[in-house]
């Protein structure tokens, strides 16, 4: 145990993001994405939902700033949006990052997630809920 570390998240997970660098990306999946069919690492978040996962991420993840969009959302094709959306968009801005949301296609999404680094494997409920988001790097003299 350490101070300070959210307790959602594992030994695993901080080192996956520490070895991450600059324009990584790591993808929160939720509990329905087939985080185990992929060439990439995965760390288990079993019994955790997303958004108590990102809300501790985000603590210690700078949002790459020097990118169009930062943050991929699954696109559900409906004009409504899922319920979920707004609480990460809650979590984004109370989170003091600078965060530009883009949706992508679902189908889009699947390639683009095969490029991450990392998968997160939750047990969020969610429909859509899946999210990536880009490392971005600290900047001297900051704590950001």
């Amino acid at each position: 145990m350490l101070k300070g570390i959210p307790t959602v998240i594992s030994p695993k997970l901080m080192e996956v993001m520490m070895r991450m660098g600059h324009g990584d990306e790591l993808l929160l999946a939720d509990g329905n994405y087939p985080a185990e069919s992929g060439d990439w690492e995965v760390v288990r978040a079993d019994g955790l939902g997303i958004p108590e996962l990102l809300e501790a991420i985000l603590k210690f993840f700078p949002l790459d700033t020097f990118v169009e969009h930062n943050v991929f959302l699954m696109d559900n094709g409906k004009k409504e949006k899922p319920s979920i959306w707004r609480e990460y968009e809650r979590i984004l801005k109370e989170s003091g990052e600078d965060y530009r949301i883009k949706l992508v296609e679902r189908m889009e999404f699947y390639d683009l997630a095969k490029g991450s680094f990392c998968v997160v494997a939750t047990s969020e409920r969610a429909l859509y809920a899946n999210i990536i988001l880009k490392k971005g790097v600290i900047f001297p003299d900051s704590d950001r």
